[in-house]
C-alpha cells in the first residue's frame, strides 16, 4: 500500500513544471493514500510561479495551467498551520546541519506530523532537505 506523504514545495513544483522528468515523483504523488504539508507550501509554490512570471520564463498559459495543477495537489493535502509548536521544533532540529528557516519550518511540521501519522514520509527533491531529513 503507498505510504501517506508530507509534500515539499521543492517536490510539487518538480512534478508539474517539469512534468514527465521525474515518473516516480509523480507517481508517488498520484497514488498517495494521504498528502499533507504546511501552509507555508501555499506561499511558496505562489512566489515560485511569480518569479517565473517576472523573470519571463514562462508563457502566461503555461504558468496559469500550472498554477491550476499545483492548486489541485494542495486541494487534496490536510494543510498543517504554522503554530507555535512549529516554530519551537524548527528552532531545534537538525541543529548539526545548515539549514535555511523555510527548510526548518517544514522539517519541524513533518516531524510533528509523523508523530500523529504513522509512516509517513517526506517528500522533496531540495537536497539540503534531505540531509537535514537524515538528522531527525
Amino acid at each position: 500500500m503507498p505510504a501517506s506523504l508530507y509534500l515539499d514545495t521543492s517536490a510539487v513544483l518538480r512534478a508539474i513544471l517539469e512534468s514527465g522528468t521525474s515518473p516516480e515523483l509523480e507517481g508517488r504523488i498520484a497514488a498517495a493514500p494521504a498528502l499533507i504539508t504546511s501552509r507555508l507550501s501555499l506561499v511558496e509554490s505562489s512566489r515560485a510561479l511569480q518569479r517565473l512570471r517576472l523573470l519571463g520564463q514562462a508563457s502566461e498559459a503555461k504558468l496559469a495551467d500550472a498554477q491550476r495543477q499545483i492548486s489541485a495537489v494542495w486541494a487534496r493535502c490536510e494543510l498543517w498551520e504554522i503554530t507555535p509548536s512549529v516554530c519551537e521544533m524548527a528552532r531545534h532540529v537538525s541543529p548539526t546541519k545548515s539549514l535555511r528557516t523555510l527548510d526548518a519550518l517544514h522539517i519541524a511540521t513533518f516531524v510533528l506530523a509523523r508523530e500523529r501519522i504513522e509512516g509517513l514520509e517526506l517528500i522533496t527533491v531540495d537536497n539540503r532537505l534531505k540531509a537535514a531529513l537524515e538528522a531527525v
